[in-house]
């Protein structure tokens, strides 16, 4: 089904495009509020997202997921707002990070999906950039840093106190639940 789609799409087709919109929009939504806490920006990302996908749909040669290939232009559509806006300028290398203590239990199978989202949500940006980047998209440390244009130790040191973040929080809501 979505072979056709993508067919109609390649060829401009509005109501093919406004169908694969429909249809995607929310899950792309997701990828991006991943990135942007603010619900306005998150949107303004998807529609950029859209568009880019609808530039490029032509090079998608069918080999692998098309989701897989459309969340990848949804995150650097994210990755390229966040670099334009610079939100990695106070982040720290791990080499100058401060210790910072973290809890050895794992709780996280206490709170929900949507609340260990709204954690994730609720990083800083260069935290909440990096963690997603690594953590739920795969990407190295290696590939972080070059995308955004920062030291690889920043990237770890991003993640390691995105996580340290994260347990924090979800300790708090356990404690509260």
């Amino acid at each position: 089904m979505d072979e056709q789609l993508i067919k109609e799409c390649v060829k401009k087709d509005i109501r093919a495009q406004k169908q694969l919109y429909e249809r995607y929009a929310p899950l792309m939504m997701s990828v991006c509020l991943r990135y942007v806490r603010d619900k306005d920006i998150a949107q303004n990302l998807l529609q950029d997202g859209f568009i880019r996908l609808f530039d490029k749909i032509h090079t998608y040669s069918g080999a692998g997921s098309f989701v897989g290939w459309m969340r990848k232009i949804f995150v650097n559509t994210a990755l390229e707002y966040l670099r334009h806006n610079d939100v990695f300028k106070h982040s720290t290398s791990i080499d100058d990070a401060y210790n910072i203590e973290s809890e050895e239990e794992s709780p996280i199978d206490k709170i929900s999906a949507d609340e260990l989202m709204q954690c994730i949500t609720d990083l800083p940006p260069g935290f909440r950039t990096v963690f997603n980047m690594f953590a739920i998209e795969g990407y190295t440390h290696a590939e972080i840093a070059e995308q955004l244009g920062i030291h690889e130790g920043t990237s770890r040191s991003q993640y390691a106190r995105a996580r340290i973040m994260l347990q924090q929080k979800i300790l708090k809501l356990i404690k509260k639940g």
